[in-house]
């Protein structure tokens, strides 16, 4: 037997179970858990709605330039005329949206009124003559001096989002949303005069996204499924009736999967849309190379913006611009689900469905999959019309992810990077930021269900 130089004998070592041993360093599982912590802060849904509709909105500038200049050009304008009624927009609406994002949820309940009141009144004054004027055959639109025209029915969009979440909230905080005549009643009667009103100057690609904001609504009131799905027949019976009614409208249906023009061209421009998607390839023909924007697909700077971006930019660039609305909308279903306040969930609930619904009807028009509604895509199409009340409602949304608690505390402890006072004046005594600080000293304020 060998022995060490004590003379014992080798004391013979257990070894280490296999199950004890600490797990191997997976870079994947790294990486997610990384991705997870920071998409759980408290601060994600505000940076998403704010990045993400930036983006959304500096990229439809950019567009609306290249897909406009040729229209502009045949009508005899500048090559820069629409890029700079779009650029007016975007500044006005950029106002709106810091407006809108400072406000506290009163003074936003405090417009819901007022806001619907106006919409009401600008609505029939469309429909008077003289006063109202009509495009592309719908009479939805007023002028207000020179190249400017307005479209009432867009405020009514953001009028109907904060007058029927202000009007769910008082009724829930009476515990009064347990009988269905109060869950409907007035919110389906003034929703169906604004859809009557709109539908009188023809306009049914409105109406549809004032319909799915009216279902948002009631589904986070949480509206039965026998109470819910009686008024969806009863608008899907109306909307049948409003298309079998309407030859313009019968053709549009028929043209869902189009790949030829069809007799009389019918479908030139969901076929004509398809094609600028098609010839754009994996990374596109490059910007403002865009052959169909040559007069061969109509409104290519307004309903269809989103093929000419499929030609210019390819599917990189369409899908980039997917995925900015899906990061939108989720950060929107994220503030929603995650407050306390009825008023804040119910709008940021209706604003979400509001842009979501215009999102997919439009580019689904564009891909074939859907008829064409005449809807814009939102903060992205030319129409300042559009852009101004979507850019308000943003701005909503952001001012609600600023007022859950764990943001608000987050907000509170970020410190100014000039002018910050140093103890003792050293240089070294600047604490470097930590996110897994701030989260545990958040936790006690979070009531949202934030993790």
């Amino acid at each position: 037997m060998s022995s060490n130089r004590t003379g014992r004998p080798p004391v013979q070592r257990a070894g280490r179970p296999a199950a004890s041993r600490p797990p191997a360093d997976n870079p994947v599982q790294r990486l997610y858990t990384r991705a997870r912590r920071a998409w759980d802060r408290p601060l994600t849904a505000y940076y998403l709605i704010l990045g993400s509709s930036l983006l959304i909105t500096v990229l439809g500038i950019v567009m609306v330039y290249s897909a406009s200049q040729i229209t502009a050009l045949q009508l005899s304008l500048p090559g820069t005329y629409f890029f700079r009624k779009q650029f007016l927009a975007a500044v006005l609406g950029t106002i709106l949206l810091l407006l809108a994002s400072r406000m506290p949820s009163k003074l936003h309940r405090a417009l819901a009124y007022p806001m619907l009141l106006g919409s009401i009144f600008l609505m029939v004054l469309v429909q008077i003559p003289g006063i109202g004027v009509a495009v592309n055959g719908n009479q939805n639109w007023i002028s207000v001096g020179g190249p400017f025209q307005l479209q009432p029915s867009e405020f009514g969009k953001l009028a109907l989002v904060l007058w029927g979440a202000d009007l769910l909230a008082r009724k829930q905080d009476k515990r009064l949303l347990t009988q269905w005549k109060h869950m409907l009643v007035p919110l389906v009667p003034v929703a169906f005069m604004l859809l009557g009103l709109i539908m009188i100057g023809g306009d049914m690609g409105t109406a549809i996204i004032l319909t799915a904001i009216l279902f948002g609504l009631l589904w986070l009131a949480g509206a039965p499924t026998r109470l819910f799905g009686g008024v969806l027949a009863v608008a899907a019976t109306i909307g049948l009736i409003l298309i079998k009614s309407s030859p313009n409208r019968m053709a549009r249906l028929a043209c869902i999967g189009a790949t030829e023009p069809g007799p009389n061209d019918t479908c030139w421009q969901a076929v004509h849309g398809i094609y600028a998607l098609a010839s754009g390839g994996i990374f596109g023909s490059g910007l403002g190379a865009s052959v169909e924007k040559w007069g061969q697909l109509p409104e290519a700077h307004t309903d269809f913006i989103f093929a000419v971006t499929g030609e210019e930019l390819g599917l990189a660039g369409t899908l980039s611009v997917l995925a900015l609305f899906a990061a939108l909308g989720y950060a929107g279903i994220r503030v929603a689900g995650r407050t306390e306040d009825p008023f804040v969930r119910y709008a940021a609930g209706g604003v979400t469905t509001w842009i979501t619904a215009q999102a997919v009807i439009n580019i689904g028009a564009v891909l074939g999959l859907l008829p064409i509604a005449g809807v814009p895509l939102p903060l992205f199409s030319y129409g300042g019309s559009a852009l101004l009340p979507t850019m308000f409602a943003i701005g909503l949304l952001i001012a609600f992810a600023r007022e859950d608690p764990a943001a608000r505390a987050a907000l509170a402890m970020r410190q100014p990077r000039f002018g910050r006072k140093r103890a003792g004046g050293s240089g070294n005594s600047r604490r470097p930021r930590s996110w897994n600080t701030m989260r545990r000293r958040a936790s006690a304020a979070r009531s949202s269900g934030e993790r």
